[in-house]
């Protein structure tokens, strides 16, 4: 047998710039959940951009039925984000592993692996406020649910909530409200999150990637 050949990473080019998010990540064209992706990804790049020197991050839809997205990387280099289209959660999905792609690119320690919602001091202050959220309940073991209020997990979670909130796109707020009525347990309710929420956007305030110069909401 030969050896495993693992996916290629994406390439890097120049020196970081800022950047919008339509030009970091390259969202499929013909699949069903384009028009879906899309209107995530506007959300997305009306509240900031990423400083980058990447090549588009492809993002893949997948029929997968055990997660919404995975976000592949080898040690600081992208490979795809993928997202499911089963389960009608995709643009939370996407959003969701989005978060994790920002998280590992805006800083990433080669020594100790840690990315930047763990250690970096621009999301010092959404670490404290993070600290603070109902700590919401998987169901499965004790590894699973360690894995899930992780910093990163819990950052990629807040990210993508973050978004459909500020999204001021009808689809997506109502999604988001549906989630909060079912109690699912990667959203937490309003009123707890709306400090969450502001601590997100001044994160990438702080970083200088903030696209809009509107008055953060309460």
């Amino acid at each position: 047998m030969g050896q495993r050949r693992y996916p290629e990473c994406v390439t890097r080019e120049g020196k970081p710039r800022l950047r919008s998010l339509e030009d970091v990540v390259a969202l499929p064209r013909r699949s069903p959940l384009a028009a879906e992706l899309q209107r995530a990804l506007a959300a997305a790049s009306r509240l900031h951009g990423l400083r980058s020197d990447l090549s588009p991050v492809p993002v893949v839809a997948t029929a997968t039925i055990s997660e919404a997205g995975a976000y592949r990387f080898r040690k600081r280099d992208p490979i795809d984000l993928r997202v499911s289209r089963i389960g009608g959660r995709s643009a939370l999905g996407f959003l969701h592993e989005l978060g994790h792609l920002l998280d590992h690119q805006i800083f990433y320690d080669r020594k100790t692996r840690s990315w930047a919602s763990a250690v970096h001091q621009a999301f010092a202050p959404w670490r404290d406020a993070a600290a603070l959220l109902e700590k919401r309940v998987l169901p499965g073991g004790h590894s699973r649910q360690r894995y899930f209020q992780s910093v990163h997990e819990v950052w990629a979670r807040s990210y993508a909530q973050t978004v459909l909130l500020r999204s001021e796109d009808s689809a997506l707020g109502r999604q988001l409200e549906k989630l909060q009525s079912e109690d699912d347990a990667h959203i937490w309710q309003a009123e707890q999150f709306a400090p969450v929420a502001i601590e997100v956007e001044l994160v990438f305030q702080r970083l200088g990637l903030r696209q809009l110069s509107l008055p953060l909401a309460a």
